[in-house]
C-alpha cells in the first residue's frame, strides 16, 4: 500500500458544536480527538454497549441509545448542535445472521428516530458512518460507489437502508448529508492513546494482536477455498486515524456548501486474511498457532475501494495507508493495555 501526504482540507475557520454518536467506541473515541483538535466542541452520546467511557478524551459524553426517544429528546433539549456526525450501530456481520431484527431496530430506526430530531433542531450538516457490506459481493473492482447496492448480510442491508434514509430526509429537510462507506477499519491512534477495546473484539488485526501477545491461544481463519491468490478473502484495511480525518473533511465538504454525497473511505488497494496474519506474525516476532474454519456467511471474496472521489472532493490524504502502519499502531495499543498503560496523558492534540 503506498504511502500519501497531508492529511484532509483545511480546517473549518470557527469552532463548531458537534453531536458524536457513538463517540465511545473505537472509531467515534479517534474521531472524538480529531474534532478536539481542530478546537471543535464534542458531545458524545453512547450506550456504552461497547464503547469505554474512558475512551471519551474531550468534551462532555452523554450516556444513552439512539433508539430510546426519551433519551434523544432530552439530550436535543438541552443543547444546540452546528452538526452531528452518527455511528451509533451495531457491526458485525455474523451477529447480524444469526440476530436481524437487532440490527434493523437500531441501525435502521434508531437511524430514523435520530434523524427526526436533526431535522427538528435545524441540524445544517450531517455525516454518516455506513460500511462497504452494502455492496455485497460486487461485479467490477475496485468497487466504485455508483455500483449496485447487493448487500449479502443483515447488517449490510441495515446500512443500505439508514443510507436511503439519510438521503431522503436530508432531501426533504435541506440537511446535507454525507456517507463515508468504510472498508476495512484498523489500527490505533499514532500516540498510543486509543485503540480498539471492545468487550468481545472481532476485528482481524485486533484478534490476530491479541493472539501474538498471548491473549488469546491462537486465531481461526474462516474459509481459505475463496477464489484469492492465497485463498483467503481480500480487504482494503484503512487506518482509524486516517478515517476519522475523513470525517473532518466531510464536515469541511459540507459546511462549505459541498453537495450531499456518498463517498468510500479506503486506500484503493487490499490484503489478504493471510497477509494479514503474516504481517503480525513477522512484526510481532509470534509464531501464534492459526487454524482454518469454514467460510462465514455474507463474506465476499474480494472487496477492495475505488477511492478517487473522496480524495478529490474531499481533498483527503491519508497518512498511514501501509499495512504495516497499521498492524504497528495495533500491536503498539495492545501492548500497552496489556501492561495496563491506557497510553499517555492526552498532551498537544495531534493537528488534523
Amino acid at each position: 500500500m503506498p504511502s500519501h501526504r497531508g492529511r484532509g482540507r483545511g480546517k473549518l475557520s470557527s469552532s463548531l458544536r458537534v453531536l458524536l454518536t457513538g463517540g465511545a467506541g473505537y472509531i467515534g473515541s479517534h474521531i472524538g480527538l480529531h474534532l478536539a483538535a481542530a478546537g471543535h466542541d464534542v458531545v458524545s452520546f453512547d450506550d456504552l454497549s461497547s464503547g469505554n467511557a474512558w475512551a471519551v478524551k474531550a468534551g462532555e459524553l452523554v450516556q444513552g441509545d439512539v433508539t430510546d426517544s426519551a433519551a434523544l429528546e432530552q439530550l436535543f433539549a438541552a443543547r444546540s448542535f452546528d452538526a452531528v456526525i452518527h455511528l451509533a450501530a451495531l457491526s458485525s456481520v455474523e451477529a447480524s445472521a444469526a440476530r436481524p431484527e437487532d440490527y434493523y431496530r437500531v441501525n435502521v430506526l434508531g437511524t430514523l428516530a435520530f434523524l427526526q430530531r436533526c431535522r427538528q433542531a435545524g441540524v445544517r450538516a450531517l455525516v454518516f458512518s455506513s460500511s462497504a457490506a452494502v455492496y455485497g459481493t460486487p461485479q467490477r473492482l475496485p468497487v466504485e460507489e455508483s455500483a449496485a447496492l447487493a448487500p449479502i448480510s443483515p447488517y449490510g442491508a441495515s446500512k443500505a437502508m439508514a443510507e436511503r434514509i439519510i438521503s431522503d430526509v436530508g432531501a426533504a429537510a435541506g440537511l446535507a448529508t454525507l456517507s463515508l462507506r468504510y472498508f476495512n477499519v484498523a489500527g490505533a491512534d499514532p500516540l498510543g492513546r486509543l485503540g480498539e477495546a471492545t468487550p468481545e473484539p472481532w476485528h482481524l488485526i485486533t484478534v490476530a494482536c491479541e493472539a501474538a501477545l498471548g491473549k488469546r491461544p491462537g486465531l481461526t481463519i474462516f474459509g481459505d477455498d475463496y477464489d484469492t491468490p492465497d485463498g483467503t478473502c481480500i480487504r482494503d484495511y484503512v487506518h482509524v486515524d486516517d478515517v476519522a480525518a475523513a470525517h473532518l473533511a466531510a464536515l469541511d465538504y459540507l459546511l462549505a456548501g459541498g453537495a450531499s454525497q456518498v463517498l468510500n473511505c479506503g486506500y484503493g488497494e487490499g490484503a489478504s486474511v493471510r497477509q494479514v496474519v503474516n504481517a503480525v506474525k513477522r512484526l510481532a516476532a509470534s509464531n501464534f498457532p492459526v487454524n482454518t474454519a469454514a467460510r462465514r456467511p455474507g463474506d465476499p471474496p474480494v472487496l477492495v475501494a475505488k477511492a478517487e472521489r473522496i480524495g478529490r472532493l474531499l481533498d483527503w490524504q491519508p497518512r498511514f495507508a501501509d499495512l504495516d502502519a497499521i498492524v504497528g499502531s495495533a500491536l503498539d495499543w495492545q501492548r500497552r493495555r496489556e501492561n495496563h498503560l491506557p497510553g499517555p496523558p492526552p498532551g498537544p492534540p495531534v493537528a488534523d
